[in-house]
Parts: structure tokens; C-alpha cells; sequence
């Protein structure tokens, strides 16, 4: 894979279409990030005020803000210039201690140049499918972050929700009671392609998703020096699907869509 190749091209993507996610996620985060990402993260995170926060994809800022009203010292980038300018257009008085930056994930020598030691956790929210190579953000993030500090990450769910899961509806006549039930069909795991999808709906332009099985997610981290104590598997409410119609996640909540995790140091 020509990681520059693909990276330059996402970063002109993610530009083209930085108003419309600024604008879905607004201060908060669509509903997606508020009910599964956003809760998982703080909760693996556990977050002590005055905490010294790296946050990696950090898109118009909608986590870092949360950090930042919870007392922690954040530093936030992102590789989309378009995103951090719209980020900064949206600092609140609470997050007024934000420092945004432009940096590639990719790029290990421009991570390390933030400094070794420096943060005392490291959070990457729907970032790592979205990323040709992670190795090299690994690698130096095991260099970022102080002893006993942690990397707190939220992506796709690789097992359930990765490179255009295919939903299903079925309709069953058991017993002559009929009842539709809702799926998710997968045609491949272990090696998939990089493929462009659509984000949300009505979004100016697809971008590139980069599936990783769960050996690979991982195994990237643990072969940076990291060790995985924590996971949580989000998914909506059964409450959540009685309310909704369609092929939606909302309907699914038997599936997780999200995966969340904290790495430590080994």
C-alpha cells in the first residue's frame, strides 16, 4: 500500500467535507458519539483533573472539549487543516485551555516533536479505521506517554462494523406467529481491502475505511509495549430499537458498532 498515496488523498477528502462534519457533530457529537463513544471513552479513561490529554483525530473538537470541561490539560490534532480551523471557531470559555494543532497520525517524527513524557493519557475516538498505517502511531505514542499512563481508543467495531457491513432484514412465520428480525451480514474479516464509505448520510464525499482484524488492531499496540486491561463493546438499547424503524444501528442493539479500549504500558 502506498501509505502517502492514501493519506494524501484522505486529508484532501476530510478537507472537502469538514463543514458538513463540523455541523453534524456540532459541540456535542452526532447521537452516534454521545450514547456509545463519548461514555465508553470516560469511562476507560477515568480522568483526574488537571491530567495532561493527547487527543488524536480530534475532528471539530467535540471530545477535547469534553476534556477540557473535566479539568484536563488538552493538546488536540488533527490531520485536516479545514477541521482544526472549524475546531478553534468553536472554543468555548471551558475549553478555552485547548491547544490544536496540525499533525499527521502517520507521521512518527512529527508525534514525537510534541514531546517524551509529556501527556498522562492518550485518546483516539474513530480515528485508527480511518488511518492507512497505525504502527507508527504506536510507536510513538509508547514514547509520549508518561510511566503508568494510558491510551484510550474508540474505533468500528472490526468484527461487526467495518468496511460496509451489509444489513439485513428477514421476516419468519414460526408457529404461524410472524416476526422480522434485523442483521448485520459480513462477507470477509481477515483481509479486506481499504474501501471509500460514507461516513453519514448526504455527505459531500466517501472516504477511505481501513479494516484491521482484531489480531492486527491489537497486535500493533502490544508490539509498540502496550497491554490491553480494559474493553467495552457499545452498542444501543433494546429501549432504543422500540423507537426507531429502518436498517439503522439504533435497531441493531444486539451488535455492538463501536469497540473501546485502554492500553497501559507493559
Amino acid at each position: 500500500m502506498d501509505i502517502e498515496k492514501f493519506n494524501d488523498e484522505g486529508r484532501e477528502l476530510w478537507d472537502r467535507k469538514a463543514a458538513f462534519w463540523d455541523e453534524l457533530h456540532g459541540d456535542r457529537g452526532n447521537q452516534f458519539h454521545q450514547r456509545l463513544v463519548e461514555p465508553s471513552v470516560f469511562q476507560l479513561l477515568q480522568l483526574r483533573p488537571g491530567e495532561a490529554v493527547l487527543d488524536i483525530g480530534c475532528g471539530n473538537g467535540a471530545l477535547a472539549r469534553q476534556l477540557a470541561a473535566r479539568g484536563a490539560r488538552v493538546t488536540a490534532f488533527d490531520f485536516s487543516k479545514a477541521l482544526i480551523r472549524l475546531a478553534k471557531k468553536r472554543n468555548r470559555s471551558e475549553a478555552a485551555g485547548i491547544e490544536y494543532l496540525v499533525i499527521d497520525a502517520t507521521d512518527e517524527e512529527a508525534l514525537l516533536q510534541l514531546g517524551a513524557g509529556r501527556f498522562d493519557a492518550i485518546t483516539c475516538t474513530m480515528t485508527l479505521m480511518d488511518l492507512p498505517a497505525i504502527q507508527p502511531l504506536f510507536r510513538a505514542s509508547a514514547r509520549l506517554l508518561r510511566a503508568g499512563a494510558r491510551f484510550v481508543f474508540a474505533t468500528q467495531h472490526p468484527a461487526f462494523n467495518s468496511n460496509n457491513p451489509i444489513f439485513v432484514q428477514e421476516k419468519e412465520d414460526r408457529d404461524g406467529v410472524v416476526s422480522e428480525h434485523l442483521a448485520v451480514k459480513l462477507r470477509a474479516y481477515l483481509d479486506m481491502p481499504p474501501v471509500k464509505g460514507a461516513g453519514a448520510p448526504n455527505e459531500p464525499a466517501p472516504h477511505y475505511y481501513y479494516h484491521r482484524p482484531l489480531s492486527e488492531l491489537l497486535g500493533a499496540a502490544f508490539e509498540a509495549g502496550f497491554v490491553l486491561d480494559g474493553l467495552l463493546e457499545p452498542a444501543f438499547t433494546e429501549s432504543d430499537a422500540a423507537q426507531s424503524e429502518g436498517l439503522t444501528w439504533l435497531n441493531l442493539w444486539q451488535i455492538p458498532p463501536v469497540l473501546a479500549g485502554r492500553l497501559r504500558l507493559g
